[in-house]
């Protein structure tokens, strides 16, 4: 969009097309595997799906609970009023003070969906994130999320019976992590959420079509810069199912994270100082899919017809070997479709630190047909690393992932995508004036 048609763009992909958004058949459905839900304020996947022409998959509701390993301790029913009412009654109004909170971080991030549409880009996480909260947002990615809702007046007791539960089905971990993060997840757990029919993943490969990219099945090995006079470029040696080969690039995204035990199989030759690897670690986080009946007796109900519940969340209980167990639904989603009652065999999504071991699965399920597992290394280990990934990691040489450590969601990504390729063209074609500005809203009102 912004370089025009002479531009020629190839992308090398070693696995599936949309990476952690991905799909598992079920019993001749798909059923997402990896992202599943998109915020009805994230803009950009708003726009790629009405481009794509996508259709947004229809919602079926289904009623949520917490367990802690022992009984169920809060529970949502068929009527908002009521539950309003527990959880003032359980909680006080530490739930309104929440929901102010994310929605002042949420108001403040919107900014940069005016900033990206004047075309300003920002050469770093932090410029990025300082531009839309100032200091306030970049401290938020260093302090831990229980201590920013605590100074809030938070309760203990709600951090542990609803934010845990929360962090536990959304990044795999618990309250420590940064504040910034928490907010990000805490969004992704409201009602005005929604998905993509047929699977998320048909933006990503909607997108590369629409961009007119040359796909190539490979696994990138190495990144050269060449210098030649005054111009710099980079050799890259990829693999192909055929062999090897090499290609010379003038502008280098990376798409995938540099951390160790992620395995992006990238070295870098030749770069002066050196660097391989970012500091930090990823989480591995274990998506199991199965096909059978739920043991409701060890939720607390014995009859399966008075489980009312289609996801389960979980404190953070040392004994506890789930995060989250979840009735769901396949990415095409018919008419005439309804949700299986928990009696019936249903198609279950668990997620768990570890991989189930047959113990554990009897412990969830009567009986089940099928069990098909995805491990991901789904998300940064936060507190790995002390700070953010840079974006420019030489002239010319992007990295999009350092994105992450701020907070881990598809919008996140498709943010720093824009930015990058705003930051791109501005560099190549020196445009100073774009990049890192200060005060941008008061700069973009005066343009008006």
């Amino acid at each position: 969009q912004h370089f025009g048609p002479e531009v020629h763009i190839d992308v090398f992909e070693k696995g599936e097309v949309g990476g952690r958004l991905a799909t598992i058949t079920v019993n001749h459905n798909d059923y997402e595997s990896g992202g599943s839900i998109i915020h009805s304020l994230n803009l950009h996947m708003q726009e790629f799906v009405k481009q794509l022409g996508l259709k947004y998959r229809r919602n079926v509701a289904g009623k949520m609970a917490v367990f802690n390993g022992e009984e169920v301790i809060l529970e949502e029913t068929d009527w908002y009023l009521l539950d309003l009412f527990r959880l003032w009654w359980r909680y006080g109004i530490s739930f309104i003070r929440l929901q102010m909170w994310v929605e002042e971080i949420m108001e403040k991030f919107m900014r940069i969906y005016k900033y990206q549409g004047h075309g300003y880009a920002f050469s770093s996480v932090e410029e990025l994130l300082d531009s839309l909260g100032g200091s306030g947002f970049i401290n938020m990615t260093r302090r831990p999320l229980s201590d920013s809702l605590l100074e809030l007046g938070v309760s203990q007791r709600f951090i542990d019976e609803v934010i845990a539960p929360v962090m536990r089905i959304n990044y795999g971990q618990n309250v420590s992590i940064p504040a910034f993060v928490g907010a990000v997840s805490l969004a992704g757990a409201q009602n005005n959420l929604w998905a993509v029919e047929g699977g998320n993943k048909l933006v990503c490969s909607g997108l590369l079509k629409m961009a007119s990219a040359n796909l190539l099945k490979a696994q990138v090995n190495s990144i050269s810069p060449i210098h030649s006079g005054d111009s710099l470029q980079y050799q890259l040696s990829f693999t192909t199912a055929t062999g090897t080969a090499s290609e010379l690039y003038d502008i280098v995204v990376l798409a995938t994270p540099l951390q160790a035990g992620v395995g992006s199989g990238v070295h870098f030759q030749g770069f002066a100082p050196p660097f391989d690897e970012l500091p930090g670690t990823y989480h591995s986080t274990v998506a199991t899919i199965v096909h059978g009946y739920l043991n409701t007796s060890f939720f607390g109900f014995p009859d399966p017809r008075l489980f009312p519940f289609a996801s389960i969340l979980t404190t953070d209980t040392p004994d506890l070997f789930f995060n989250s167990v979840a009735s769901v639904c396949p990415v095409n989603i018919s008419a005439g479709f309804r949700r299986k009652q928990p009696q019936e065999a249903g198609v279950y999504k668990v997620f768990s630190p570890q991989p189930l071991d047959k113990s554990q699965l009897k412990t969830l399920f009567r009986s089940y047909y099928s069990v098909q597992v995805t491990e991901w290394q789904a998300y940064p280990r936060y507190g790995s690393s002390q700070r953010l990934p840079p974006v420019e990691l030489h002239p010319n040489l992007y990295y999009l992932n350092g994105i992450e450590w701020a907070g881990s969601a598809m919008e996140m990504s498709s943010v720093a995508a824009k930015n990058i390729a705003l930051l791109a063209y501005h560099r190549w074609n020196r445009q100073t004036d774009m990049v890192d500005q200060r005060d941008l809203m008061h700069r973009i009102k005066t343009e008006l």
